[in-house]
């Protein structure tokens, strides 16, 4: 590994060098470039908008390991703050991504328009990107670090908003095709047929497996996915259809704390299947001390924990993610005359899926101290949405509507091993035959949402006006209530405005500004949101109850020239009503949350990003930036518990992001070596425990071999955390405590180095 690292060192730089789009029409995307692996620009920073916005191609996503999420891509880009405990970023219990001091849940995510929900683990309202699309077939990511665009299907963008759109397949008619072996004994496979014309019926098909060993404890990590677009030009009008398959099953890496990492290491891990009679022994021991509160079944153990385990949750007896996503969508682009285009799109997302744990805290009815406890979802939702665009000459007019009916089941169950010597269960499958429902509720969310905007050009100004409103209707009915909570909520503002001015001074000068405001709906969930209270608990506030909203003023200035480009930007966000869900157990319990309004919370900050390209295919990147978020309001919680969390900082929304890359790229040799400083972060509201900053280099070397065929034969090395840094990357994994250590900390993945040979013809 040293002279892998010393090769990376001394001659890793990247592709050629992150480049600003030339001036696109104002607050429209410019296109993707027809071929994202010559030349294209891998860094676009929105020329022309009235917001803070920048994307990122399909070339920046191929620099890195052929797998790796677009959210790690965007890693990069100001402001925002993406953590995994995984090299890809792909782990769905670690993923968590914050944008100016925004969680997840309060982010827009969409692919192709299509929504995505909130993309948090346990989703109730769609699904991870990951699981959505490859990301060899992802050709734009778009950032919008304020509230998005106007005609996003979000309702719980109060921050940022990331915009996902599909390759079209006329970027990749032919084969493509890629193979990757690598650290963890990780072997990813990728082949992609495109069909047809550039300009005419074209499609692509896609399937790409992956599976690798955890890179701590014992289990996998794997995935199965296939993609298929098709694009029809019907006349002047244009059919596109997209289908996803994915089944992703994921072995979990154990949650710490402070005092489990100081006291048991980075690599600590939960029980494995090799270690299931150890994993046994534990929950005896713990049901002879008391510390799971169940009925002791093997005395003879004792109640000393073996060395070095000291608590019940030191480690569980494994634990998984399941998932299997079907998504597909049709639409229709169709202009009428000269002056209007229609567009409208249909779409329908089918879900199934278990989280799986073995807790201690149950027993199996076999005679067994452990059992599996599952959350299980199923998603069934279907919507539509559309839009009328005029041109009239100086006024670029929009007027458009979404409509989504989710139906969502969300259960928690408990399923028997077999005996004290075998599982007899696999934690990589579904669950089946239970011998315990303790709830098992059906929601039902139907979402209506419109939009009316205006762009208007005078000169070399250009001026966006507009507003969109909503309603969502949450009702929750039960199959088995248990202490879940079931009844009726709504959030409707009909009225929320956008308001934004681009001025050009000439000389590839520009000013942007512009103010937003926002509302996020309610979730429907039991692990989540209101409906994750007791009876008493919901039936208590859902009269008082009011849904989050922000307030964004930002401004800046764009300078493009093609060769130094940069932004320079502010920010205001006032963020009200801000619901505070308060776990009230350790995760594996699973016990009702309280929740409740708690204030606001005010957000000031800046964001600075500079793109050089060097002479002899030499480039250079950087971005920085620095954000203030603090809880504007002491807490008084039902128990009349008084916090003093005014003025502090909100938990996961570091000080300081500073990132910096270097490039390279010739006929032959590419490469980039890129850093990533974020500063501490607090993981308790009264900001008494907190986890450190930390630098991370990561790496890629690669040469292109010209054997004529499509595209060049390409070998690709890849390396993360180069310099081997043990730290915490996510944190909040079982939510936020007021004070105290807690068990809801994951470390980051050590060096991985991952090699990939890629092929087209």
């Amino acid at each position: 590994m040293r002279c892998v690292t010393a090769l990376f060192v001394t001659t890793a730089m990247a592709v050629a060098a992150p480049a600003f789009a030339a001036e696109a029409p104002a607050d429209e995307a410019a296109p993707a470039p027809a071929d994202a692996s010559a030349g294209a620009e891998i860094v676009v920073f929105g020329a022309g908008q009235t917001r803070q916005v920048q994307e990122i191609s399909n070339a920046d996503l191929t620099l890195l390991a052929a797998g790796t999420s677009p959210l790690k891509a965007i890693e990069k880009l100001p402001s925002v703050n993406f953590q995994s405990a995984d090299p890809f970023g792909n782990y769905e219990w670690s993923t968590r991504i914050t944008i100016r001091g925004f969680n997840q849940n309060q982010l827009g995510f969409t692919l192709d328009g299509i929504p995505l929900g909130d993309m948090t683990y346990g989703n109730v309202n769609g699904l991870h990107i990951s699981r959505a699309i490859t990301s060899e077939n992802i050709g734009v990511t778009r950032v919008s670090q304020g509230s998005g665009s106007i005609d996003t299907q979000s309702t719980n963008n109060l921050g940022g908003t990331l915009e996902f759109e599909s390759i079209d397949p006329a970027r990749v008619l032919g084969v493509d095709g890629n193979v990757t072996y690598g650290s963890s004994n990780t072997v990813r496979v990728f082949g992609r047929v495109g069909l047809g014309t550039a300009d005419g019926l074209r499609a692509f098909a896609s399937v790409q497996y992956q599976n690798l060993d955890k890179w701590k404890g014992d289990g996998q990590q794997r995935t199965l996915m296939a993609n298929a677009k098709v694009v029809a030009p019907l006349g002047d009008a244009t059919v596109d259809a997209y289908l996803s398959y994915s089944d992703r099953a994921e072995q979990d890496y154990q949650d710490l704390s402070l005092g489990m990492i100081k006291r048991l290491g980075y690599d600590w891990d939960n029980f494995g299947p090799s270690q299931y009679a150890l994993a046994v022994q534990v929950a005896d021991i713990g049901a002879n001390r008391g510390d799971s509160g169940t009925t002791p079944l093997n005395p003879t153990a004792g109640t000393v924990y073996p060395a070095p385990i000291q608590t019940l949750d030191d480690a569980y007896y494994d634990a998984s993610g399941l998932r299997r996503d079907w998504l597909g969508a049709v639409g229709l682009t169709a202009p009428a005359g000269d002056k209007v285009t229609f567009k409208f799109k249909t779409y329908y997302h089918h879900n199934s899926g278990q989280g799986t744990w073995g807790t201690p805290y149950v027993n199996s009815p076999t005679g067994v101290p452990m059992a599996v406890r599952t959350t299980e979802y199923t998603i069934d939702r279907a919507g539509m949405f559309g839009s009328v665009n005029l041109d009239l000459g100086a006024n670029q007019v929009a007027i458009g509507a979404w409509y989504e009916n989710n139906n969502f089941e969300q259960a928690r169950r408990f399923y028997a091993y077999e005996s004290r010597t075998n599982p007899g269960r696999n934690h990589l499958d579904f669950m089946r035959n239970p011998f315990f429902t303790q709830w098992d509720i059906k929601y039902n969310t139907a979402t209506v949402q419109y939009y009316v905007e205006d762009q208007i050009t005078l000169g070399d100004a250009h001026i966006n006006l507009g507003w969109k409103g909503f309603q969502v209707n949450n009702n929750a009915n039960p199959l088995v209530l248990g202490d879940r909570t079931i009844g009726r909520l709504s959030a409707r503002d009909w009225f929320q405005p956008h308001v934004g001015v681009n001025y050009k001074f000439g000389r590839g000068l520009e000013a942007f500004a512009g103010f937003t405001s926002v509302t996020r709906a309610f979730v429907s969930s039991a692990t989540t949101g209101p409906f994750s209270s007791t009876q008493a608990g919901f039936d208590a506030i859902k009269g008082k109850l009011k849904p989050e909203q922000s307030d964004t003023y930002e401004g800046g200035l764009r300078y493009n020239t093609g060769v130094v480009n940069a932004v320079l930007a502010g920010y205001y966000v006032d963020f009200r009503n801000r619901l505070l869900t308060i776990p009230t157990s350790v995760g594996i319990v699973g016990a009702a949350n309280a929740l409740q309004n708690v204030g606001s919370v005010r957000a000031v900050g800046i964001e600075a990003a500079l793109d050089v390209k060097l002479p002899m295919g030499f480039g250079a990147f950087a971005s920085y930036s620095y954000n203030d978020t603090t809880y504007r309001d002491d807490i008084t919680d039902a128990k009349g518990n008084f916090f003093a969390t005014k003025g502090k900082t909100v938990v996961d929304a570091p000080k300081h992001l500073l990132r910096g890359e270097i490039s390279y790229d010739s006929d032959g040799f590419f490469g980039r070596i890129s850093a990533n400083y974020m500063s501490k972060r607090y993981f308790t509201y009264l900001n008494d425990q907190e986890v450190p900053a930390r630098t991370l280099i990561d790496a890629s070397l690669g040469y292109r071999f010209n054997v004529g065929w499509r595209k060049p034969v390409e070998l690709q090395v890849n390396a993360t955390n180069l310099f081997d840094k043990r730290y915490v990357a996510t944190i909040g994994s079982n939510g936020f405590g007021f004070s105290g250590d807690n068990q809801t900390l994951l470390a980051g993945a050590p060096r991985q180095v991952f090699v990939t040979l890629k092929t087209a013809f």
